[in-house]
């Protein structure tokens, strides 16, 4: 595929490379998290709405310090030059897949739709696009393509979709169901994004439209949590089953949700597949070592 995995320093080949990227993941997964989920942060005077997007900036620069010391390569899976065209391209495209899953939703009569009141916009889109700087790093960048170099392209996919649906679990109103839509419609869907283009942006892109579209533009659920303003304001219709609606997890944990996920991951998947082939020859490989 087109990203690059990491061929030298600690992931260079030989014996236990495979365990070697496990650990190497779990190194880079800790620290990130810690950045991104700062918790941990009392700053007097500033509030989280200031400490996050900061702290998300330093982990993304702390992630590519982190490559080209201990990798020894340039971090291409972050080029600035394309950055905003493929930010862009994704926001379009998380939000053209949200509104045909809202569109299934209504048709079959399962959603209502009212009129709402979006003020916080500014905030509501800066936040959910936090979100997908944030998750996108720790789910695609580290854990999907260090499994990836230690496992497979297979492997990766199964393991980092259940790892994201997994950690939805501890959200409102989750369930088994939920997670398992998660993983299907998110983990494998925005793997396959990173994979057709080798960067992360376009992932990010559709990662935080996805949920400024169910949130803030549509106001349904967002993964268990209501928003508190939205441009319209949904709900599952009284006495619809819950697998065909999302129930009180939200739209992305209905079966139309999961189809559209796992269609367009097909589709995303493929092209990678032909980009990837009509790409020239690289030392890269997909094989596990």
């Amino acid at each position: 595929m087109m990203i690059t995995l990491g061929d030298a320093g600690v992931l260079r080949p030989g014996r236990w490379r495979w365990l070697r990227a496990l650990g190497w993941m779990v190194l880079l997964f800790v620290v990130a998290t810690l950045l991104l989920y700062p918790g941990w942060l009392r700053l007097p005077g500033v509030g989280p709405e200031v400490i996050r997007p900061v702290l998300t900036l330093i982990a993304y620069l702390g992630y590519a310090v982190a490559v080209r010391w201990g990798e020894r390569r340039v971090p291409d899976e972050l080029a600035p030059r394309v950055a905003l065209p493929e930010l862009l391209l994704g926001l379009a495209i998380g939000i053209g897949m949200f509104a045909l899953v809202f569109t299934i939703l209504r048709l079959a009569g399962v959603y209502t739709l009212a009129a709402g009141d979006w003020t916080d916009w500014a905030s509501d889109i800066a936040g959910m696009l936090r979100v997908g700087f944030g998750e996108e790093l720790l789910l695609r960048l580290i854990v999907f393509r260090l499994l990836m170099r230690g496992f497979g392209l297979w492997a990766a996919l199964a393991l980092s979709a259940a790892l994201f649906g997994l950690m939805h679990l501890g959200n409102p109103h989750a369930t088994l169901t939920a997670a398992v839509a998660i993983a299907v419609e998110a983990g494998l869907m925005l793997a396959a994004f990173y994979l057709l283009t080798g960067r992360i942006w376009m992932a990010v892109g559709v990662h935080a439209a996805w949920n400024i579209a169910q949130g803030s533009i549509f106001g349904a659920r967002v993964s268990g949590t209501a928003d508190s303003g939205s441009l319209f304001v949904s709900a599952p219709v009284a006495g619809s089953p819950d697998w065909l609606s999302g129930g009180a997890f939200g739209p992305e944990a209905s079966v139309p949700a999961m189809l559209v996920g796992l269609i367009v991951f097909v589709v995303v998947l493929r092209a990678a597949s032909r980009r990837s082939a009509l790409a020239p020859p690289s030392t890269e490989g997909l094989q596990p070592q």
